[in-house]
């Protein structure tokens, strides 16, 4: 069972108030290992994790069936990475993002962007989390720390990156003690033996994948093993299980955009998987249920709405084909409208290597999607010329308001946290 240890700060006179230079007794939880815990699912639950890992394998069945698939997998994982930073307080549109990542406002402006550096790190780290479930045949803890390290690279904690922690750190309260916190995670001496028992957790091929992805999250969550970017490896490590487990070979579902818009009963299911040594074993099992009931919720909200982008997205190629006319067959023409979704920003050479063709060929493919409305250059230089795709844009934005909405529907429940607000409410829609 999870334990409470008393300890004691002893304050060396920092802090600016009386509260901040206080001394005195805490306590730090010590979660169960992973690999000794105990859970009895009750036949309701059983039923949302089942459709839940329904709902992804359908996800991936149907992203098979579209030549766009690797393309919307990409914009998904941008969604995700936007919704994961947010829930630590970064805030990025998804045109800053675009812009960001591709580096089109020069090197030395990027450096200074902290916010898109650090969303475009928490892509690194969720695409190192796939790329880990995909190559390597065990989770070791050298996994782990890989994906935080592509998570700090380039931002102000890079050197924090794949370091585990050797000081006691909390949650809430004040940054100079941790007496008035809201949650003290496992004194630094448990930290490795904890990450090893993840680790090995991830290793098992008997459990749910969506259940063992609940847990690991959880857990990670618990132990708070590093200085800074512990949400935000914590959730990569959900794209790591259902890649890993064969769940989501194609698509994970955006689960951090669902996550942020319920952002309350996230940390009260957190809060509810940890519990102490004298609760009872109804009470443990019910916070445990409880938690992964909300998860496997999660995991099949963001699947349906997945679907609905994906569907958008389709549409939008056919409108495409239709503006341009005749199309031949593996054109380069042919192949940019199946990437356009993933690239909505785009350069000449960025074109050329998704679709594989040269850039002699890719050149008069975009001039004929200029000309057709369908994208538009970004400012007017001549050399190095950057595109858009305004209708992606849109579309995606439309995406992440609706996810933001408590209910779904922007007609009937504004956002709940920051979207891009360029859209007027007709254009919203549902």
């Amino acid at each position: 069972m999870g334990t409470l240890h008393k300890e004691f700060w002893l304050n060396e006179g920092t802090g600016r108030t009386r509260d901040q230079r206080k001394s005195g007794a805490y306590e730090y939880f010590m979660p169960t290992p992973l690999t000794q815990m105990r859970i009895a699912l009750d036949p309701d639950v059983v039923g949302d994790v089942g459709r839940a890992e329904q709902a992804i394998v359908l996800l991936n069945n149907r992203a098979t069936s579209l030549h766009s698939s690797e393309g919307i997998a990409r914009l998904l994982l941008r969604a995700e990475a936007v919704c994961s930073s947010y829930i630590e307080g970064l805030t990025i549109g998804t045109k800053r993002l675009l812009e960001a990542e591709m580096n089109l406002r020069g090197e030395k402006n990027f450096q200074y962007d902290e916010s898109a550096a650090e969303v475009v790190g928490n892509i690194h780290a969720m695409q190192n989390a796939l790329h880990a479930a995909s190559q390597e045949e065990r989770v070791d803890v050298e996994t782990i720390l890989g994906i935080h390290k592509a998570l700090c690279a380039g931002t102000h904690i890079e050197r924090f990156g794949g370091i585990v922690r050797d000081s006691q750190n909390w949650v809430g309260g004040n940054s100079y003690n941790p007496l008035s916190a809201e949650y003290v995670p496992p004194a630094p001496e448990h930290v490795m033996e904890l990450l090893k028992d993840i680790a090995e957790f991830c290793n098992d091929q008997v459990i749910s994948p969506v259940e063992q992805a609940a847990l690991v999250h959880a857990q990670f969550e618990s132990i708070h093993p590093f200085v800074d970017g512990n949400g935000r490896t914590g959730r990569a490590l959900i794209h790591l299980i259902l890649r890993r487990r064969g769940l989501a070979p194609e698509l994970v579902p955006p689960i951090s955009l669902v996550l942020a818009t319920q952002s309350k009963s996230y940390i009260q299911g957190l809060n509810e998987f940890r519990y102490v040594d004298g609760e009872s074993d109804e009470a443990i099992q019910e916070g445990l249920n409880n938690w992964i009931s909300f998860f496997a919720g999660v995991c099949s909200a963001s699947c349906e709405e997945a679907e609905k982008f994906e569907q958008q997205a389709k549409a939008l190629q056919v409108g495409w084909r239709e503006k341009l006319g005749q199309i031949r067959k593996s054109s380069a023409l042919d192949l940019l409208i199946d990437e356009m979704v993933g690239i909505p920003v785009f350069t000449v050479k960025s074109a050329a290597e998704a679709t594989e063709r040269a850039i002699s060929a890719v050149t008069p493919a975009i001039e004929r999607c200029i000309e057709a409305g369908i994208v538009k250059p970004i400012g007017n230089q001549k050399r190095n010329r950057a595109f858009e795709v305004p209708e992606v844009i849109r579309e995606f934005n439309i995406f992440e308001r609706r996810l933001a909405s408590p209910t779904g529907d922007t007609s009937t429940a504004k956002p709940v946290r920051p979207v891009p607000d360029d859209l007027s409410r007709k254009q919203t829609g549902k």
